[in-house]
């Protein structure tokens, strides 16, 4: 098993201290991988001020470790890092951050992406949009689907 560093949190987090842990967690990794995600200022049918997210305590935690664990299965991962935050964030901000040590950087991109496409489809987080008219759920988007269908 490797490295594992997941939080669900209302603060923002610190790319170089993320990155800082996993070389201390995990030395002599040679690719490190890391997607952040921001709120969008826009969406399909109005401009977002804010995102809400909510989720499942504990679940949500789980559902991270067993993404890590089959993301293992599939690539030589030496360190995972993944922190989504949840609460009310504004257009920016930063969300989410996924991050992924290991010896080559192919296995690195790989499981990275992997992770991602997952997140956004399994993981149980709900997102609200509110918008300058109005608020709405949303879901995940057939794109999103087709993107973890690919794995």
């Amino acid at each position: 098993m490797s490295f594992r560093h997941i939080l669900i949190q209302k603060s923002d987090f610190s790319l170089s201290e993320e990155e800082a842990r996993m070389q201390r967690e995990c030395p002599g990794f040679g690719a490190l991988c890391t997607f952040t995600g921001y709120v969008r200022d826009y969406s399909e049918s109005d401009s977002i001020r804010a995102l809400e997210l909510e989720h499942y305590p504990g679940m949500t935690e789980n559902v991270l470790n067993d993404l890590i664990s089959e993301a293992e299965t599939r690539w030589p991962v030496q360190g995972a890092s993944v922190i989504h935050r949840v609460g009310q964030l504004d257009a920016s901000d930063r969300i989410v951050l996924v991050m992924v040590a290991s010896a080559h950087r192919q296995a690195a991109f790989e499981a990275c992406a992997f992770l991602m496409d997952y997140l956004k489809t399994r993981a149980p987080f709900w997102k609200r949009e509110l918008g300058s008219r109005s608020s709405q759920w949303v879901e995940a988007k057939d794109s999103d689907f087709d993107q973890a269908n690919r794995w």
